[in-house]
């Protein structure tokens, strides 16, 4: 059962009024079954009202995916600071940062990587995507430069880790990194693993 309270629209940003809204549902019951009604009588306006803003169900599905990667993207950034002592220090910081995203906003992460959040229908959304993307790109790039990871091509080093990274928040999202599985501290132990294959060992 939903805990989202209906919030009454008065006057103002009618269309942030409809996304607020459905992130809450989303929060509420972590996943995206609602339909534009739902969200018309949440945020008390009529049903038709969502039609100005948003064509249909899946427009505004995937602006709540593109709101999902800037928020994604301010995570790993604050998780990235100056004061980390190296860039495998910042690597492990903005990796856990992205499994802590996934986990405080379980509906809204698995909504970014479905199927309903088809980056190819939408360029808003694709490039908030990238720019996440782009992040770890930077981190990597920068971790070359300075000696730290090795000099292989930076797109190899990133699919490994978005693997990683993504496979890691997926299985802490189904719950299934258990501790009689994969010990009592498997995210920080599997990044360990990553991050000796990727750093420079000379």
């Amino acid at each position: 059962m939903r805990e989202t309270n209906d919030r009454p629209y008065h006057h103002g940003d009618l269309r942030r009024a409809l996304v607020d809204t459905a992130l809450d549902m989303l929060a509420a019951d972590q996943d995206w079954a609602f339909t534009l009604r739902e969200v018309a009588r949440r945020t008390g306006v009529s049903h038709a009202a969502p039609y100005k803003h948003f064509r249909d169900r899946g427009m505004l599905l995937r602006e709540l995916a593109r709101i999902g990667f800037v928020r994604l993207g301010e995570s790993l950034t604050a998780a990235m600071s100056p004061d980390q002592p190296s860039t495998r220090a910042q690597f492990m910081a903005a990796a856990q940062a992205c499994i802590g995203f996934a986990c405080h906003n379980p509906g809204l992460y698995r909504l970014m990587f479905s199927v309903d959040a088809d980056k190819a229908m939408d360029p808003q959304l694709h490039d908030a995507a990238m720019a996440t993307f782009g992040i770890l790109l930077g981190l990597l790039e920068r971790g070359q430069h300075d000696g730290s990871f090795r000099p292989v091509a930076v797109n190899a080093l990133a699919a490994a880790s978005w693997a990683q990274v993504h496979g890691l928040a997926m299985l802490a999202l189904s719950n299934q990194l258990l501790e009689e599985k994969v010990g009592p501290t498997p995210v920080p132990a599997a990044l360990d693993v990553l991050l000796d294959g990727m750093c420079r060992s000379d």
